[in-house]
């Protein structure tokens, strides 16, 4: 059975259209099951009947012709019903339905199965058998099987518009919903451009090397016109892109100017290999070390090594890198999304991208957010290699991607885009203003950051502090842990460019999802492993070192707060707070006029927030991690594209677990505060205010739209939604109530769009 389900599926990927797989699959599961007759109905979205579009064994002139309603016939209730059927005498069902056109009346048994999509009923697979036969569960298993196959294919067509003959007007599907993960935030409509790699170095064979010299010519020459075109695309790129973005692309040139790949490389040929096949080992071990990693930043990387690795494979091969027309309003799409990519589209086409691959956090979805360009990454469901050309909206809010719209769809987006490129305007005159209620309750916001380029972007839009510093996010950067001098020169900087605003570092949150290339860790189950404050107490040579580091450097400056991560019981909690003490009277001991900094814990995992207040009591404040507390809670992973709809944090357990932390931390007199974001969320920020958060942390881009909407409220009328939210048990319907409230108070609505 599986050699047949492995033969039928290997068909129906090779056949040219949609027609011609639907023939493949009732000719093969007919044949297969030993059945009479084997047929796929599709469900018309216009009409919303079962429209017959192939058969094997019943009359092929009645394909186009026959149809029925979800209440009539089997092949409806199938479909109501969204479940196998299997009928050992169908005829004297009540819901049997008699069609004379397609000899229907011959056939006594009946198996049939839905095809779903994503939870959508696309239609119904059916075989049949003149005597009765009861069908066994071994014959279920197989339909279903070659229903699952199926809806994959029919989803494609919808996508291409390539569904015909559904209806008596000759129109078929002509739009089809894609999910993937929101990269970057906003909506665009264009043309599809689909790229390409350049070179495919995943065929590039091993071949010995007699002149070794003229190999290493040949690398170089490559290395050189590589870097020469990054610097030409960066160039492009220059007038949309801050120093920060621009930095990027530095990172390319680094990778092959000191990097490790150029020396591995030529040590590989300088072996006897030629430059090729010497380039292709180097990549591939490169890139395999950053997969095994399971931080999503990191694994990311594994991406920027690829993309140039093919493009030095270009310049080795020689090929010819053929010119791409790029229409006004370009929809970039590619397997894997790589930064260059973006550089070679014209200045002021490109309005939207598509990665099927990658991840929020790769180069392409970062340099996005600084562009402003709506992205969407991580649809693996697109049938991307055959949208060239095609309309196509993308919803950089939502992570959906819709293919052929339809006019409604098109003018319903085409005035959300108006909408926001009007409220940017606006949002800009806000930077100076506080943000405080209409009844005046203030609540500073923060912004959360990691590289010295963070701190223009935070204060431009009118940041009051930093709520959470990734201290990590330096020690990635470097090929070994960096020095004590070091540390105290890069936190002095930070703290520095706030001061007298507080600067909230959190100790190095490395471990298993969060691996140094210098320090590897591997791991089974990363997010339950060896990580955050796990590691460092592990390690007090390294934990020392940094609170010493963070401590020295806010001397004079007096705005240091340390956050403690992944704290998940009070002892562990008690040997940390001994080492930040520690560090603390060396210092003093040392002669430094050190201030005994405000010490906080990261409130990340479910047993932190039930020992909520007895964490309260041993430190200064607390601090909501929104993003890991809001996955571990629901065991959802946010960057995969299947269960991500399922990530809500407006989820009732979410939103108890928010109050409990707020409401245990009140009780001592303790502030507590939450970044992530849930906290740069508009409509979340509301129901933050109401629970008491007294400051919220966020994506210094998402900054003037919580203030804009916090200043368009009052704190009572935040805390009666907050009681009316509390009341209902679905995240869905209580975002439906957060969305429809604001409305009524005239709250622009696109305001609360972003990031939900």
């Amino acid at each position: 059975m599986l050699r047949t389900l492995s033969h039928i599926s290997q068909a129906v990927n090779g056949a040219k259209d949609l027609p011609a797989s639907l023939a493949i699959i009732v000719s093969q599961v007919r044949q297969a099951m030993r059945s009479h007759v084997c047929s796929v109905y599709l469900k018309d979205p216009h009409s919303h009947r079962y429209v017959l579009m192939a058969t094997e064994g019943l009359n092929k002139r009645s394909i186009g012709k026959v149809s029925m309603a979800a209440n009539e016939g089997l092949v409806g209730l199938v479909g109501s019903r969204a479940e196998t059927i299997s009928l050992e005498d169908a005829t004297s069902h009540p819901r049997f339905r008699y069609f004379a056109e397609t000899g229907e009346e011959r056939y006594s048994s009946f198996l049939g199965t839905p095809i779903i999509h994503h939870r959508k009923v696309l239609g119904v697979l059916v075989v049949q058998q003149k005597e009765r036969r009861q069908f066994d569960e071994a014959d279920e298993a197989f339909l279903v099987t070659m229903s699952a196959q199926l809806s994959g294919v029919i989803a494609h067509a919808e996508a291409t518009g390539s569904i015909r003959g559904l209806n008596k007007r000759g129109k078929g599907v002509q739009v089809a919903r894609f999910r993937g993960v929101p990269g970057a935030p906003g909506a665009a409509i264009g043309k599809a451009v689909v790229v390409l790699p350049i070179a495919n170095l995943d065929v590039v064979p091993d071949k010995p090397s007699h002149n070794i010299e003229a190999q290493l010519k040949l690398f170089n020459r490559a290395l050189d016109a590589v870097r020469e075109d990054i610097k030409v695309l960066a160039k492009r790129l220059n007038s949309q892109l801050r120093p920060q973005e621009q930095a990027l692309f530095d990172v390319y040139l680094m990778m092959l100017d000191q990097g490790a790949l150029p020396s591995d490389v030529v040590r590989v040929i300088q072996s006897g290999q030629w430059a090729q096949g010497a380039l292709r080992q180097v990549v591939q071990q490169h890139v395999q070390r950053f997969e095994k990693m399971e931080d999503a930043y990191l694994k990311e990387r594994a991406q920027d090594i690829k993309d140039l690795g093919n493009r030095l494979l270009a310049y080795l091969q020689e090929v010819e890198h053929e010119p791409i027309n790029y229409p006004e309003n370009t929809i970039l799409i590619s397997e894997e999304l790589s930064p260059a990519m973006l550089g070679e589209v014209p200045t002021g086409k490109l309005a939207g991208l598509i990665s099927v691959q990658g991840s929020r956090n790769s180069h392409v979805a970062i340099l996005a957010r600084a562009m402003g360009i709506p992205t969407v990454v991580a649809a693996g469901d697109l049938p991307y290699s055959r949208l060239n050309g095609i309309e196509i909206i993308i919803d950089g809010y939502h992570g959906d991607i819709f293919t052929n719209p339809t006019r409604l769809l098109r003018e319903q987006y085409t005035e959300m885009i108006a909408e926001e490129q009007q409220l940017d305007q606006e949002l800009d005159n806000l930077r100076h203003l506080p943000c405080a209620t209409l009844d005046n309750v203030r609540i500073p916001l923060w912004a959360n950051t990691g590289l010295i380029a963070d701190v223009q972007r935070a204060q431009n839009r009118g940041a009051e502090g930093v709520g959470l510093y990734r201290s990590e996010v330096a020690f990635m950067g470097a090929t070994r842990f960096p020095s004590e001098s070091e540390q105290i020169a890069l936190y002095r900087e930070h703290l520095q460019a706030f001061a007298p605003q507080p600067v909230t570092m959190r100790t190095l949150d490395i471990g298993g999802d969060k691996p140094l290339s210098y320090f590897p860790i591997k791991e089974k189950n990363p997010y339950l492993g060896w990580r955050g404050i796990r590691v460092t107490l592990d390690h007090p040579e390294i934990f020392l070192v940094q609170l010493r580091s963070m401590m020295e450097a806010s001397v004079g400056l007096n705005n240091l707060r340390i956050l403690l991560p992944m704290i998940s019981g009070i002892a562990e909690l008690k040997e940390a707070i001994h080492f930040v003490h520690r560090a603390w009277v060396e210092l003093r001991n040392e002669g430094l006029d050190v201030k005994r900094p405000a010490i906080g814990v990261m409130i990340e995992v479910p047993a932190a927030v039930y020992q909520a207040y007895d964490i309260a009591q041993l430190v200064d404040f607390l601090s909501v991690g929104s993003n890991d507390l809001t996955q571990y809670l629901l065991a959802v992973d946010r960057n995969n594209a299947r269960v991500a709809s399922l990530y809500d944090y407006f989820h009732p357990a979410v939103l108890t677990a928010l109050q409990h932390v707020v409401e245990a931390a009140h009780r001592l007199g303790k502030p507590v505060s939450i970044c992530g974001e849930m906290a740069g969320d508009p409509v979340a920020a509301v129901l933050l205010l109401a629970m008491g958060f007294d400051n919220l942390s966020m994506n210094a881009t998402q900054l003037p739209k919580v203030k804009s909407l916090l200043r368009q409220i009052t704190a009572s009328q935040a805390k009666q939604l907050l009681s009316e939210a509390m009341q209902l048990d679905e995240g869905a319907a209580i975002h439906h109530l957060l969305k429809s409230a604001l409305k009524n108070m005239g709250i622009n609505p696109r305001l609360n769009i972003a990031l939900t």
